[in-house]
């Protein structure tokens, strides 16, 4: 069976963001983005709970740093890159809610749009 590879979409303040990303928490996030892209899922990405069926965040450390992106694969087509942070928090794994906030909000509109 030929598994169809999805197209990676971005909201443009998604990919802003994401474009300030150093260069190797890019590339291992597109590696997450193209496995889940082939109907995967990569090791570094988990379900994103409380928001809805689908909607997956690509927990990324790196040099001391960590990195957020968040894309869901049950709007549309395509995978949807939602989001896209470099968390500030210093304590706790827990996704800031004013983060969650911003994704419900950009997956509201990009379901109307669609």
């Amino acid at each position: 069976m030929i598994r169809r590879t999805r197209r990676i979409s971005w909201l443009k303040a998604t990919l802003d963001e994401f474009k300030t990303f150093p260069e190797g928490a890019r590339a291992r996030c597109l590696a997450a983005l193209t496995i889940a892209a082939e109907g995967g899922k990569a090791d570094i990405a988990k379900p994103m709970h409380g928001i809805g069926s689908g909607v997956f965040e690509i927990a990324l450390r790196l040099r001391g740093d960590a990195f957020r992106v968040i894309y869901a694969v049950q709007v549309g087509e395509d995978v949807w890159v939602v989001h896209a942070f470099q968390k500030k928090a210093t304590q706790g794994i827990k996704t800031p809610k004013h983060e969650v906030d911003l994704v419900v909000g950009r997956l509201k509109r990009l379901k109307e749009i669609l």
